[in-house]
């Protein structure tokens, strides 16, 4: 192992990891460390003898769970939108080259007694068994209004800067519409869900859904 280093980065979790990877893109040389026996910090994933390590100490685990290595148990989940700043930023340092992102099927609540899939297209809206047929419509409308939204386009924008637009703002004439929005955005906060910006390119990135998991 080489002696000189340009940065030294201690921490594999995923602002080390981002940091490590720009450094590295820009030409320095870095050496990058970790104290634990895994990679990613409060984000990795173990497999079972790891996980029961990290909370059970010197226990081991019981055979009747199976091989080890058959576990990759997420100590976080991790979702991203499917076109945000964290992907472009991730795909500039080539980490592309070692880790796969993975398209989420659906989204999907539990309703009296029952699971349904949250609509993903204007289609699967008016199909939807999760909102009255106003609400169908709306919810129609909206997706197709994303859909064609161009930032180009003023004719597409029916009034609404969605670079400015808070979440919030574009919701607010229906309360339906505002709870719905919440599915969409689950893994924010709801307090910066509604004041985010409204201007998410994710939406029709994948057919689908628009979050992808690490």
């Amino acid at each position: 192992m080489d002696e000189e280093y340009d940065v030294i980065v201690l921490g594999t979790g995923l602002k080390e990891c981002i940091l490590s990877g720009l450094l590295s893109v820009d030409g320095l040389k870095v050496l990058h460390m970790d104290r634990n026996d895994y990679y990613g910090g409060e984000s990795t994933s173990l497999n079972l003898i790891q996980l029961w390590k990290k909370f059970r100490g010197d226990d081991k685990p019981p055979p009747h769970l199976g091989s080890s290595k058959d576990y990759n148990i997420d100590m976080n989940p991790k979702f991203i939108m499917a076109n945000g700043m964290l992907v472009r930023v991730l795909i500039h340092t080539d980490v592309t080259k070692y880790l796969y992102f993975k398209a989420v099927d659906g989204s999907f609540v539990f309703n009296k007694a029952k699971v349904h899939k949250v609509p993903s297209n204007d289609m699967e809206a008016l199909k939807s068994p999760l909102m009255g047929i106003f609400e169908k419509r709306r919810a129609r409308k909206f997706f197709i209004y994303v859909q064609d939204y161009n930032e180009s386009d003023p004719k597409t924008h029916d009034g609404l800067d969605l670079t400015r637009v808070t979440t919030k703002e574009l919701l607010a004439v229906d309360s339906e519409m505002q709870v719905y929005g919440h599915v969409f955005y689950q893994f924010y906060i709801q307090i910066k869900y509604i004041f985010m910006n409204s201007n998410s390119k994710s939406v029709w990135r994948f057919a689908l859904s628009w979050q992808l998991y690490l």
